[in-house]
């Protein structure tokens, strides 16, 4: 009794396990070629000119060389269809007249001549055309015994439709491919038949003409045609390469220079050769380039006048100021000793020398932004008594304009490496314009932290911002509302020093808002001075905002760009904190 054998299962699965490696390379290598082609075919306008061109050049020339072909065989065939019908014509005439003299198939002499008519006909042929076969044929095969010169048989040449016409008294042709002796090769011929009147019965005579010649001479004539074909689509394939680099060539000088001028390398130039197009295209990209230059220069000369002059202006009326707050504050102590006109008098300067105060600290601040000054002082600070700090400190504001401040607060501290100045500052203005935007309505803090950002949010539900506000509210001296009444008599800069204050911890400031919901903004910083930012621990677009439509939380703003599904570009409310939509930067 045997056995058989047991198959080793961890050869097998190796075996499966190398055989899946090999399909995953070789998948990879074909996935990678396919993508550098379709990447080369996106990126390379010669390319793609030059392979248009081979392949429409190709179709044509393929076309035409078949064309040619074709009428080539046709004229070689019905040559030599005419050729044969002539010879069989007058063969059939010269039998006619040979077998006129004979009125039975039995008469003695008549095989022989059938048998010198046959070889008669056969040497009317020249020698070139070698192989043709001449053969006579008779219903009646027992009377008369068919002939061929030379000696083959031609019966499996002779198809029962041929001979069927031939006996309906037609002149009928095909073409048959066969072989007429056992070692011979098989050929193509142009078998013709034609009827032999005579008084002895029905006769028949065919002709057999080998086409080799002609085969020949159209493969030659094909071959011909293809290989000129080939060369020509080459040619073209060349020449459309050599022209598309001609105007590739200075579009892509042109696209570089163009980078580096993005870049900030104002003196690039293209060079200009000749008087064509081309030429017209470089000088004028130069000149764009040159006017382009004058003019950066000049915003650049006028943006550096402007700084030197805020930052001389603000630190020249610091002096005055000085004394003049001096003066001012005398006045102010002493006032209660003045009429009630010159008391309020008396107030008023001091409240608009303090706010003049203020504008030129906020000036000399943006100088220093501006001039790439300003220094970033990050300590490891806890936030929230930054948070109770600026709450202490606008409280009496709050009270004034009957706006109540909630905080949400961690219980634990909330360490992370900050500026306090810098951050208390730009929460002092956060919460500043929300206590003034606020409608009488509560203000709400919000502050949370995770493994890599903290972050701040400021929620007021006053009049909100329009689509589009939320990247205006931080530009300088921009405001909502113009002729709207302040009660802080702020500068117009709070908001643009909080961006850069911002962006100096490596943070985001964003903002959020829709008419008659309010406004919400967010500070986000990193918990590690110098980290990179992805996601924000606190959402941006509030939980309580009104869904428009049945949709999303309404975000009448700030808007998240980004691929959607399969590569789509989406363009939808921003999302929560998984995503990050900065706005000013």
């Amino acid at each position: 009794m045997t056995t058989s054998p047991i198959p080793d299962l961890d050869t097998t699965s190796r075996r499966r396990g190398a055989g899946w490696e090999l399909w995953r390379g070789l998948s990879g290598r074909v996935t990678r070629l396919l993508a550098g082609l379709h990447q080369t075919w996106r990126r390379s306008l010669q390319v793609r000119v030059v392979t248009i061109t081979l392949v429409a050049s190709s179709l044509l020339v393929g076309g035409f060389a078949y064309l040619i072909a074709d009428k080539i065989t046709n004229i070689l065939l019905d040559n030599a269809k005419t050729d044969v019908q002539l010879r069989l014509i007058g063969g059939a005439d010269y039998a006619a007249k040979q077998f006129s003299l004979y009125s039975q198939a039995q008469e003695a002499q008549l095989q022989e001549t059938i048998d010198g008519t046959v070889n008669y006909l056969a040497g009317g042929y020249p020698q070139q055309t070698s192989g043709v076969v001449v053969a006579i044929t008779a219903e009646n095969e027992d009377a008369i015994e068919p002939r061929t010169s030379p000696a083959v048989d031609v019966r499996s040449l002779i198809s029962p439709e041929l001979q069927a016409a031939v006996a309906g008294g037609h002149v009928a042709n095909q073409i048959r491919t066969g072989r007429l002796t056992a070692d011979g090769e098989t050929t193509k011929y142009l078998v013709y038949g034609s009827p032999v009147p005579t008084r002895f019965g029905q006769v028949e005579l065919y002709y057999f003409v080998p086409l080799t010649l002609q085969d020949q001479t159209a493969g030659q004539a094909r071959a011909t045609v293809v290989g000129t074909g080939a060369a020509l689509v080459l040619l073209l394939g060349l020449l459309a390469a050599l022209v598309t680099r001609l105007v590739v060539t200075p579009v892509r000088v042109a696209a570089r220079t163009a980078q580096r001028l993005s870049a900030g390398l104002l003196d690039q130039r293209m060079a200009v050769n000749g008087e064509d197009d081309l030429a017209l295209l470089a000088a004028s990209f130069n000149q764009m380039a040159t006017n382009l230059q004058r003019q950066i220069l000049r915003l650049e000369e006028m943006s550096r006048l402007q700084r030197r002059f805020t930052s001389d202006v603000s630190h020249e009326l610091r002096t005055p100021l000085t004394t003049v707050r001096m003066a001012a504050d005398l006045i102010f102590a002493e006032r209660d000793e003045f009429d009630p006109a010159v008391a309020r008098s008396a107030e008023l300067l001091q409240a608009e020398l303090d706010r003049f105060e203020e504008l030129l600290t906020d000036l000399l601040e943006i100088s220093r932004f501006d001039a790439g000054f300003a220094v970033l002082d990050a300590e490891p600070t806890d936030l929230v008594p930054v948070v109770h700090r600026v709450v202490d400190r606008l409280s009496g504001l709050a009270e004034r304009v009957g706006v109540a401040i909630e905080l949400d607060l961690p219980a634990a501290p909330v360490i992370a490496e900050i500026d306090p100045r810098r951050v208390e500052r730009v929460l002092r203005n956060l919460v500043g314009n929300a206590v003034e935007h606020g409608e009488g309505r509560p203000v709400r803090i919000t502050l949370g932290m995770d493994e890599t950002a903290v972050a701040l949010t400021v929620r007021d539900h006053g009049v909100g911002l329009k689509p589009g506000e939320e990247k205006l509210v931080f530009n300088r001296f921009w405001r909502a509302d113009p002729s709207r009444a302040r009660q802080t008599g702020g500068t117009g800069l709070g908001l643009s020093i909080s961006l850069e204050d911002a962006r100096l911890h490596g943070g985001w400031l964003e903002a959020w808002g829709a008419p008659g919901q309010g406004a919400q903004f967010r500070l986000t910083v990193p918990a590690r001075a110098g980290d990179r930012l992805t996601t924000s621990p606190l959402r941006l677009v509030p939980a309580d905002a009104t869904l428009p439509f049945g949709g999303a939380p309404a975000s009448s703003g700030l808007l998240a760009i980004g691929p959607g599904p399969g590569g789509a570009l989406a363009v939808g409310p921003a999302p929560t904190p998984e995503r990050r939509a900065e706005v000013g930067s």
